[in-house]
């Protein structure tokens, strides 16, 4: 009591981060009707992963509020919005709930209640109660505190919309932001804030958030900085070019390359439509006056009826290209539309009907086109640069888009389909280097996901990496290419690292060979800070790609830094629930942090995601065996070694599980069988934190000075 009276007089405030939320119309349910409401709003809330998260990590506060409740969070700013986007998305399934939602970051204090028990209470939970108020059915509003926070990140800033200022209780004002997305959220204006002169922008948040001097004084450090390293050149390439007034404005020589449309509707002839598409932003990022929205971060559009004033927005483009691809027979129809983002505008437009055979010649037409129409000024080499990449044999550019439509599946399958139309492809036309490029990228992903052993696919991609090389020189993937092979299969670290700096210095936006340097070269090596720094470059040439988003959070939790780490994948794994190795990376931070249900849930969704890949129950059996489920990491090892029998399983992943289990011997024997197989993973011996309990055994010490690191 004593500690009560204390808090009562000197009250010790703190910022929480709080999501208030309430069902609209409870009040006029009938009792049984209440009572399952509010259950299954309580379920609901209780399966959110990142309510399952702060909870587990006592940084979560609930306080039940008669219909609906409010959830305090402690230390993240984006976790009420994260927790309502997973509410939201669930509440699909259960339409009759009509959930309103609001957020509000604010001071809150302890305070004990009248039953003598300890409470929280303060402006920050009554101002996201009156955010609120303000909501209708659907809606999740954030206060503009909120909201400028929320702004300067690429993630959420698209899906902002100031409504203005809305009277509450006791004739307060609160100013709102309206946030929703396609897929949650309600993009009707409230009731409450219907009043036409509180209206500013119904479009992404405008200037007038980004309205403070910090801000300003941060763009004109950043115009300072274009003048300086290449490193921050890249960075400047995806931040937006601001308006005083009218809110974002591109960069004028900046493109977005659509996915084209499969006018056919034929599933045999989406490679057409997806490559013609993916080749034109190969071709017109070899201009480096030009900035070009990478493959990934485009795609995102797919099959989605999109206006291209919106894509201009949300990507900071000057112009968006679109089209569609019909195929009849030996006939090919595509026609192309060039707009400006900014007014909605064509700025050009053609249809080309020509043979199948005319695929390349169309390709480079457009690209042509595009490059003059946004008044590019190229040089001799530029526009050869545009088509010098091209094989001049028609049915071989036609198995290299499938085979890198079919590469983009990221499945065993689709990997396997991608190498015969690669090596198709390359048969009709022996000096094709992309078509060599491509081959290399699929042997290595073969390995990297344990779809096969390394002595049975790394020496093809070496081999189909160095004919790229020397086909052609000046092409960036083949030496990132070759630089992953150097890593993770010859143990040649010095050459690597030539070739991973020469991919970047051909083609500093090429995301690929940032990625693949920080992930595979500068983590295996140590150098943990630059990995983290050379991965964010490569997510912020392909902010939206799962690839790039799952391995800025492998290298976080190599580096140690497993809060980031469970942040980035859960981000990731909102962006596509059903993507298996962001799981399987968050269970792994999961683990580190000694929360292991949620490790366990996780690399069980991963494994099931996956089919069954033994690289995902591997890290399954693992988490088992830390968790004291010895009966479970067994069974996990008894499924594995059957496996085996049937195709590639690393002795690398089984290792992790008899050293979990304590079994050092059996873990040694294995690392052994894995360093004669050149298991893929095995160069991370001094980063993975799953060694670390036999890293002081000099048979461990002898087996990394074996693959060429040092302790």
């Amino acid at each position: 009591m004593a500690e009560a009276a204390e808090a009562a007089v000197n009250p010790k405030l703190e910022i929480a981060h709080v999501l208030a939320m309430d069902v609209v119309g409870y009040s006029t349910l009938l009792i049984n009707e209440q009572s399952r409401v509010l259950t299954d709003l309580n379920r609901i809330v209780r399966e959110a992963a990142r309510f399952r998260e702060a909870d587990a990590q006592g940084k979560l506060l609930r306080l039940p509020t008669g219909d609906g409740m409010a959830l305090v969070f402690f230390n993240d700013p984006e976790a009420p919005i994260e927790c309502a986007m997973e509410i939201a998305a669930a509440m699909k399934s259960s339409p009759e709930i009509r959930l309103r939602m609001g957020i509000h970051s604010g001071p809150v204090n302890q305070v004990v209640d009248v039953n003598d028990r300890s409470n929280i209470a303060g402006a920050g939970i009554d101002i996201a109660q009156r955010v609120m108020d303000c909501g209708d059915a659907g809606h999740i509003l954030l206060s503009k505190r909120v909201a400028e926070d929320l702004a300067p990140l690429p993630r959420w800033n698209p899906h902002l919309h100031e409504l203005g200022e809305c009277e509450v209780k006791h004739g307060r004002k609160v100013s709102l932001v309206n946030f929703y997305t396609t897929e949650v959220g309600n993009p009707a204006r409230p009731n409450k804030c219907a009043s036409a002169t509180n209206a500013r922008s119904t479009s992404a948040l405008s200037s007038v958030l980004w309205q403070k001097p910090a801000l300003f004084a941060a763009a004109a450090l950043f115009v300072i900085a274009l003048g300086l390293a290449a490193v921050i050149f890249s960075r400047s390439k995806v931040l937006p070019f601001w308006t005083n007034a009218g809110g974002a404005r591109a960069n004028s020589q900046s493109i977005a390359v659509l996915p084209f449309e499969n006018a056919n509707n034929d599933p045999n002839t989406e490679y057409l439509a997806e490559g013609i598409s993916e080749a034109l932003i190969n071709s017109l990022a070899e201009l480096r006056q030009l900035r070009v929205i990478a493959r990934a971060t485009a795609f995102r559009y797919k099959r989605k009826d999109v206006d291209p004033q919106r894509v201009g927005r949300e990507l900071q483009v000057a112009a968006v290209l679109t089209g569609k691809v019909r195929q009849m027979q030996d006939a090919l129809n595509v026609q192309v539309d060039l707009v400006d983002a900014a007014t909605g505008a064509q700025i050009w437009g053609a249809g080309y009907d020509r043979k199948l055979a005319d695929l390349v010649a169309i390709k480079q037409a457009i690209a042509q086109e595009v490059a003059a129409k946004l008044k590019l000024k190229l040089s001799s080499e530029e526009q050869r640069r545009l088509v010098k990449r091209d094989s001049s044999n028609a049915e071989a550019y036609q198995f290299y888009l499938r085979g890198r439509y079919f590469w983009n599946k990221r499945t065993p399958d689709g990997i396997k389909q991608a190498i015969d139309q690669f090596q198709q492809a390359i048969q009709r036309d022996p000096n094709f280097a992309l078509g060599y490029a491509g081959l290399a990228d699929s042997y290595i992903a073969l390995t990297f996901y344990n779809f096969a052993a390394p002595h049975e696919t790394m020496p093809k991609a070496k081999e189909s990496a160095l004919k790229a090389v020397a086909l052609d020189e000046t092409a960036a993937e083949p030496h990132a290419s070759l630089g992953n092979i150097l890593v993770n299969y010859d143990w040649n670290w010095s050459a690597a690292e030539k070739a991973f700096k020469r991919s970047i210095q051909l083609k500093p936006d090429y995301a690929t060979a940032h990625e693949w340097y920080a992930i595979h070269y500068l983590t295996a090596t140590g150098r943990l800070e630059e990995a983290v720094q050379e991965m964010k470059k490569a997510l912020e040439l392909e902010p939206v790609s799962l690839i790039m988003n799952t391995f800025m959070g492998a290298t976080l939790y190599y580096a140690g830094r497993y809060d980031e780490a469970i942040d980035q994948c859960r981000r990731t794994i909102e962006m596509d629930p059903n993507f298996a190795v962001a799981h399987w990376h968050l269970g792994l931070a999961y683990e580190q942090k000694q929360v292991f249900d949620a490790a366990i849930e996780e690399f069980q969704k991963a494994v099931s995601l996956s089919g069954g890949s033994p690289l995902m129950k591997a890290a399954l059996g693992h988490a088992y065996a830390k968790s004291q489920k010895k009966d479970e990491a067994n069974k996990i090892l008894g499924e594995l070694n059957e496996l085996s029998k049937q195709e590639y399983v690393s002795s690398y992943e089984v290792a992790t599980i008899y050293v979990a289990l304590g079994d050092n011997e059996q873990a040694f024997q294995l690392l052994e069988k894995a360093h004669a197989e050149h298991s893929f993973h095995l160069v991370r011996l001094n980063v993975s934190p799953h060694f670390k309990p036999i890293s002081s055994d000099p048979r461990f010490q002898d087996l990394v000075h074996r693959v060429g690191l040092s302790r």
